[in-house]
This record gives structure tokens, C-alpha cells and sequence, in this order.
């Protein structure tokens, strides 16, 4: 059986789980609402304040299935009630971030500066050179994580870039001089 697939999910209190057909699954916490269609073949059962996901059969495609039906529910849980968050630090000299209304505004060096929309449902802070990206879908925070990112990456010489503040960047050996 799948390790991760049959752990049960604590439903923590304030927490309400609906289950609709078609293995529609609604999650409604204190933060707000999450709502998402798992796979069908995947069994989901709601028993006394916890959710337990079962497979049909030990196919190679159930298995994988089986545990990522009860990660996806885990995640929606977690957000739903604690939220999620990633941070993010810009290095570099005269690399600086900035929020306008619900513009992030960064700027990377370029002839311009960089502008970005917050999507919705997730909310960027900046502090300093830090930039929070936070909300209650764990893949919607990481992917504007991953996008902000990707506006300068961190390069391994200086380090200039924006990065994730638990990123180690493996560093190199610039050039050296004739002698």
C-alpha cells in the first residue's frame, strides 16, 4: 500500500470537508474556501473528523494516484486553516522591490522596472529585500513564487538575484588575472 496514501487526515476543528459527486471536494476553513475535482477512482470517505482516501485495485496508475488524492486533501486542509507562505529575498546592488496597491513593482537591473499583478487569492509583502507570497492554495503560492523568481534568477558568481530565502546558491570561482 502507498505510505502516504492511507495516513488519515485530521480534520482540525473550524474545518468543514464536503465530499460531492464526482470526488469534488470542498474545503472550508477559517482563512477561506478551497474547492478542487480529485480523481474519480479514488474512494474518499469523511469518518468521525477524519478524511481516509482508498484505491480500487494495486495498478501502478492507482498507486500513484492514492497518494497524490491524499496530498492534494492535505494541502487544502492545511491552507484552509494556517495558510501558506514563501519568502523570497532580492540581492544585488540597487535591486529593490516595492508595492504599489496590488502591484509589485521590482526593480532588477533592466533599462525598466518590473511589474507584477498579485494574482488572486494570494497577497505579496515586501519588507527590505524581502518579498512574502502568501494564501491558502499551495500551488498558486508557489507558482507566484516561482514566477517572481524567475524575473532574475540568483547567479552562483555574486549571488545577485532574487532567490528563496532557504535557497543555498552553490557559488563558483570567478576569473583570475594573467600573472
Amino acid at each position: 500500500m502507498s505510505r502516504i496514501g492511507r495516513l488519515p487526515i485530521a480534520v482540525p476543528a473550524g474545518v468543514e470537508v464536503k465530499i460531492a459527486e464526482n470526488n469534488v471536494v470542498t474545503v472550508k476553513g477559517p482563512k477561506g474556501t478551497l474547492e478542487k475535482a480529485l480523481p474519480v477512482e479514488m474512494e474518499i470517505k469523511l469518518e468521525d473528523g477524519h478524511i481516509v482516501v482508498t484505491r480500487p485495485n494495486d495498478l501502478k496508475k492507482m498507486k500513484s494516484l492514492h497518494g497524490l488524492t491524499r496530498s492534494l486533501l492535505n494541502n487544502m486542509v492545511i491552507g484552509v486553516s494556517e495558510g501558506y507562505k514563501k519568502v523570497l529575498e532580492v540581492n544585488g546592488v540597487g535591486y529593490k522591490c516595492a508595492k504599489q496597491g496590488k502591484k509589485l513593482v521590482l526593480n532588477l537591473g533592466y533599462s525598466h522596472p518590473v511589474e507584477m499583478e498579485d494574482p488572486e487569492g494570494l497577497e505579496a509583502k515586501v519588507d527590505g529585500n524581502k518579498i512574502t507570497v502568501e494564501g491558502i492554495d499551495k500551488e498558486k503560492v508557489g507558482q507566484y513564487a516561482a514566477e517572481i523568481r524567475d524575473k532574475r534568477r540568483p547567479e552562483p558568481y555574486k549571488g545577485k538575484g532574487i532567490k528563496y530565502a532557504d535557497e543555498v546558491i552553490r557559488r563558483k570561482v570567478g576569473k583570475t588575472g594573467k600573472k
